[in-house]
């Protein structure tokens, strides 16, 4: 993985405007490892993608996460501020995902066995939620189960996903989740009014995004003022340090 340049980080706030969430969390990850195959991203476990977003995060933005959540009970607003290291599960070691097709969450099989089943499968990838994202029959959750098994054989023979006992499902989602522990994070907390005790989950796509649409705007705001006021170009405005570029526009504002 490597850092974003600035004019990096706008280009790919730029192609992802319309997308869904996971189609940029796809983008930033292609910026970040421009040797890996798509096909290599896209079929990263979700956790694995997620805590390669948090590290492309921490590199882009600092380790410090600071967001605001409203309490459920009183609807009083929390600020939430923690560290990176606080939520991240740390992942195998990707140096290189174009050469390293066989690192944790590429699609290798996972197995349980319960109550006379055994079900092959794998753990779900962003291809998966793209897939099931656009059912049109309402079932994106049956779907997305049902994508991940590769195998169910019960007595000696196979058994189809939709007829897999409630238990058998349930333990399967379990080891996927144990398995993957990243992509379900979620945050313990307490109203300092009401004292009501949640959790909120975490998403590191969207919580990333919102921050570098931020940062877009008010990046392109100040390039716009150096530009209409020196006449330099995008691009030699970008490739100022964030404390110099703000030097000169504390000069425009003096």
């Amino acid at each position: 993985m490597r850092a974003l340049s600035a004019g990096e980080l706008l280009d790919v706030w730029e192609r992802g405007q319309g997308s869904s969430f996971i189609r940029r969390a796809l983008l930033l990850l292609s910026a970040a490892y421009p040797d890996a195959p798509v096909g290599v991203l896209e079929g990263l476990s979700i956790g694995l993608r997620d805590s390669c977003l948090l590290s492309l995060r921490e590199r882009t933005f600092g380790s410090k996460l600071v967001g605001l959540v409203n309490c459920p009970r009183c609807s009083e607003k929390l600020e939430l501020i923690f560290d990176v290291a606080d939520i991240k599960v740390a992942p195998p070691i990707l140096e290189s995902l174009a050469d390293r097709r066989e690192a944790g969450g590429l699609g290798e099989a996972l197995s349980v066995c319960i109550a006379d089943y055994e079900v092959v499968f794998r753990l779900p990838n962003s291809l998966d939620l793209i897939e099931a994202a656009g059912d049109q029959a309402g079932s994106s959750r049956q779907r997305l189960f049902e994508r991940c098994l590769l195998e169910v054989h019960h007595n000696g023979g196979k058994t189809p996903a939709d007829q897999l006992p409630t238990q058998v499902v349930s333990a399967v989602i379990e080891r996927m989740a144990s398995a993957d522990p990243q992509a379900d994070v979620r945050l313990s907390l307490v109203c300092p009014e009401c004292i009501h005790q949640w959790e909120a989950i975490f998403d590191i796509v969207a919580f990333f995004w919102s921050e570098l649409d931020a940062w877009a705007q008010r990046t392109l705001h100040e390039v716009h003022i150096l530009a209409r006021t020196f006449g330099w170009r995008e691009a030699d405005i970008l490739a100022l340090s964030p404390f110099r570029r703000q030097c000169y526009l504390e000069m425009v504002n003096r």
